[in-house]
């Protein structure tokens, strides 16, 4: 699949070129579940990664005989308790709204996903409070695996557009919606080689 992958993107020859250089693609879905991922993905809005992860180890501690805990669990815990983990008031909010849109199936398992497409989820998770389009796009690359997703929003890959193709200002969303239309069906590994072009730069800039 990434070998048809990269052999369609290098018909753009920008692509080609960022393709040569990074090397095959290694985008591959983590294990987790869409509940579990948007739980983590509050975690971490706002914050580092090191504070994040601080947080999440507090609130999984909070019943220690789960791996994570599971939905029924979050919307019984008290506020204070969540709160005590290192959760902001619309963090906690956030969570527990999670937690109620999962054990009313709205927040699909990963099996029920397999019968959804990428905007039907998108559309379904963002009822949720603290839920955006961004943070849904990384659960259908990270969690999902689903290799047609280009998150026009983000940063690095606006940045990274504007770096690979020698552009003054990076695109605006519209833009590179448009531009993207020529890297289907797989514009989430298109998005993982603009971030290696993003981060490049950082690195350079140094």
């Amino acid at each position: 699949m990434m070998a048809e992958a990269r052999r369609q993107l290098a018909r753009d020859p920008v692509m080609r070129m960022l393709i040569r250089r990074h090397g095959p693609c290694v985008l591959a879905p983590h294990g987790r579940s869409p509940y579990e991922t948007l739980t983590r993905a509050i975690a971490h809005q706002q914050l580092n990664g090191r504070a994040a992860e601080i947080i999440l180890a507090r609130f999984v501690a909070l019943i220690p005989d789960a791996r994570f805990p599971a939905p029924a669990a979050v919307l019984g815990a008290r506020t204070t308790t969540l709160r005590r983990a290192g959760f902001s008031r619309a963090k906690v909010r956030a969570l527990k709204d999670i937690a109620r849109h999962t054990l009313a199936g709205v927040v699909p398992t990963r099996r029920a996903c397999r019968r959804l497409g990428d905007e039907e989820i998108i559309e379904r998770l963002m009822q949720i409070h603290g839920v955006g389009r961004w943070t849904v796009e990384m659960l259908l690359i990270f969690t999902l695996g689903r290799l047609d997703v280009l998150p026009v929003d983000d940063f690095g890959v606006r940045e990274g557009f504007r770096v690979a193709y020698g552009r003054r200002t990076r695109p605006t969303p519209k833009a590179l919606r448009a531009y993207g239309e020529r890297w289907k069906p797989y514009r989430s590994v298109a998005t993982w080689y603009l971030w290696r072009a993003a981060s490049d730069a950082r690195r350079q800039a140094k």
